[in-house]
């Protein structure tokens, strides 16, 4: 079981928890119970109350002892049994079901509209009757005085099945091109539908005529909504005689009293999605309405919110059980929800045992896993010393921070500050004094951080009040009043640092109303040392001030920026004659480099000169190439320029080709000298 607080109004989620599937036998069921917590601790209040996939409807029949629900896959009814807390039946149907009715005080006369058009009646033992209407349908009221079904949906005309006759009688026709809800006041039966043009139209079933027309759109468009669309209704429920609810696509609860035509209250969900079901409240006077994200409990009377629910799955429908504070939910999702809300109301007489369970809770709160560990950033842990302990099993990673033990979090605490006791006790001693003299008359005290900025607050709120006085307007809130900026004037660690250079960069003005502001400064302080030493304040001690000021007005703005930038200009030229020391002082020590073999060493001229030809222009490293033999422009004949140049070789391929000259040398010389040999052998060697 879950328990959220919201408006601190508990709610309690009885179907909170895992399931076990239906196959497991039961021998298996009471294994899992035994070594799983959670499927110990849950609550099962109704046996297997769930659907196979999708829960679309669910209702209570009058006499509350059966609760009837309908949802897919395959289409079928389940009917539960609170007495038994188990379910009575199941049956499935051919189509899916759009909405059904109870007709009687149990289970035993039961109306069914589904999707193909079909109309089903099923009675005690199952399936009774089945009939056809027109056009598909969307929704239908049952009339007890006639017992007449009006059935709307994709049509302009309301259907009328009389039950008693058993046949269709004379349609209603209408000036809506669709219809998508309908309901029957339970005191007087005028009967109400609502259109796909956002309006709402009533009907007298006696003579059959419409008698009223509300107009929901245009109603439900107010200064604080955004609609993409025109709203059309999507659900409606009467209250009473007077009092009707009216749902729109588009998200707005429109609250109506049928004796005008202009809403009571506009609620907005702010989600943009269609109102699913509303239900009225009357212990409390609250409207439960629902789209199909989030469950709202509001008073109808103020709007204000009482509380709220947003399930973890989509919301199909939503069911109230009469005269008790349960709440049952109808999902996308094979669980059905059971909410038990204590403020609402008792719990049902068939579970009555929830009422002592929830006091029990309420008396034995249940501490939270977080209450044993404190959360610490890393500035924390090296402020406590505690650094070197990240990556172990000590502290666990949480966003921006760690979780750590909150016993060992007191220990390094006391550890790195062990006055921090005496601390805390000189700063209650301090607030309990302050307490007691901010009863006494005192003059305007300002903070103890960042004064100037207060009392130039202080200043301005002056003046505005001055002019608002003469325009008749409202006055604005003081920053120094607002509990939000209340750190601002009490922590050190947000004191404006004016010596600072990006505060000197953004505001370059030492201004004359700033020089103003630090002499009251400084009168503010020797007053209030005066009134700690309760010594009487002196007569014509602010009349100094008084007399500089006519000397302050004659500055000039230009002046003081001048000033500004002289004394940074000062301030980084003392900069920079520090850093030339410190160079002068360092001793640089030699560095010795060594050459490649193959490699010879070129002066540092040559880089030089390669930035220096760089920085020239193409034009002038063209003539320079030319001049050096490596590069030719010449004309062409067709009138354009053809340049040819030679690639500058490095060392390495010099030397290559030069050994390469060598040794086709040695090679010619050689070739020479055997030619040379072999003519003088021949000459000198006769023929025998």
């Amino acid at each position: 079981m879950q328990v959220s607080s919201l408006n601190e109004v508990k709610i309690y989620s009885l179907s909170a928890g895992r399931s076990l599937p239906e196959w497991l036998s039961d021998r298996k069921k009471r294994a899992l119970q035994k070594k799983d917590v959670d499927i110990r601790r849950r609550i099962e209040l109704i046996q297997d109350f769930e659907m196979p996939t999708v829960s679309t409807k669910i209702k209570v029949s009058r006499d509350g002892q059966y609760i009837m629900a309908v949802g897919t896959y395959k289409p079928r009814i389940r009917c539960f049994d609170t007495y038994q807390l188990s379910q009575k039946f199941e049956r499935c149907l051919d189509s899916e079901v759009v909405t059904f009715e109870i007709l009687s005080d149990d289970y035993s006369k039961i109306v069914f509209l589904q999707c193909g058009r079909f109309v089903e009646f099923h009675s005690q033992h199952g399936h009774y009757y089945k009939t056809r209407i027109p056009k598909f349908g969307r929704d239908f009221s049952y009339h007890y005085p006639s017992c007449d079904l009006y059935f709307v949906g994709a049509s302009s005309e309301v259907y009328r099945l009389n039950l008693e006759q058993g046949r269709f009688l004379n349609s209603l026709q209408t000036d809506a091109s669709e219809s998508n809800a309908c309901d029957i006041n339970p005191v007087h039966f005028l009967f109400a539908m609502g259109t796909a043009e956002g309006k709402v139209e009533c009907w007298d079933p006696r003579t059959r005529n419409r008698v009223g027309l509300l107009d929901c759109a245009l109603s439900s468009v107010t200064a604080d909504t955004e609609i993409d669309g025109l709203p059309s209704v999507s659900a409606l429920k009467f209250d009473g005689a007077l009092n009707m609810a009216v749902g729109t696509s588009t998200g707005q609860v429109l609250l109506y009293d049928l004796r005008s035509s202009n809403p009571l209250i506009v609620k907005d969900h702010h989600y943009g999605l269609p109102i699913k079901s509303i239900q009225f409240q009357h212990q409390l006077d609250l409207i439960i309405s629902a789209d199909c994200r989030i469950i709202k409990m509001w008073n109808k009377d103020t709007g204000k919110i009482f509380t709220s629910m947003e399930p973890e799955y989509g919301i199909n429908d939503v069911c109230l059980y009469p005269n008790s504070g349960m709440l049952m939910t109808a999902n996308e999702a094979p669980k059905m929800n059971i909410y038990y809300i204590p403020v609402l109301g008792p719990a049902p007489k068939w579970c009555s045992f929830l009422d002592n369970l929830t006091e029990e809770l309420e008396e034995n709160p249940e501490t939270t896993v977080y209450d044993d560990y404190k959360f610490v950033t890393r500035q924390d842990l090296e402020n406590l010393g505690l650094a070197h302990l990240i990556g172990s099993s000590l502290l666990r990673a949480y966003m921006h921070g760690f979780f750590m033990d909150i016993r060992l979090y007191h220990k390094a605490k006391m550890m790195a500050n062990p006055f921090a006791y005496e601390e805390y006790r000189r700063e209650k001693i301090r607030q309990k004094i302050e307490e007691t003299r901010a009863q006494r008359v005192q003059l305007k005290k300002l903070p103890t951080v960042n004064k100037e900025l207060a009392l130039k607050l202080i200043e301005e709120e002056g003046e505005e009040q001055q002019v608002t006085r003469k325009r008749k307007q409202k006055n604005l809130p003081s920053l120094l009043k607002d509990d939000r900026f209340k750190v601002m004037f009490e922590n050190p660690d947000f004191q404006v640092d004016e010596q600072s250079e990006e505060f000197r960069l953004l505001n370059p003005l030492v201004s004359k109303i700033s020089e103003k502001r630090k002499r009251k400064l400084k009168l503010l302080e020797e007053l209030e040392a005066q009134e700690q030493e309760e010594e009487e304040e002196p007569e014509g001690k602010a009349s100094d001030a008084e007399s500089s000021e006519s000397s302050d007005d004659e500055k000039d703005w230009v002046e003081e920026v001048r000033k500004q930038r002289k004394l940074l200009r000062q301030e980084e030229k003392v900069k920079r004659q520090e850093r030339f020391k410190e160079d002068q002082q360092t001793s640089l020590k030699p560095q010795f480099f060594e050459i490649k073999e193959g490699e010879e060493f070129r002066s540092f001229k040559d880089s030089a000169k390669k930035q220096k030809l760089m920085k020239k222009t193409l034009g002038d490293r063209l003539k320079l190439e030319e001049k050096l033999g490596t590069l030719n422009v010449c004309d062409t004949t067709v009138g354009s320029k053809q340049a040819t140049f030679k690639l500058k070789k490095s060392e390495q391929q010099k030397k290559q080709q030069e050994a390469e000259k060598q040794h086709r040398q040695e090679r010619k010389t050689l070739r020479r000298s055997a030619s040379h040999l072999k003519s003088k052998r021949g000459r000198g060697r006769p023929f025998h």
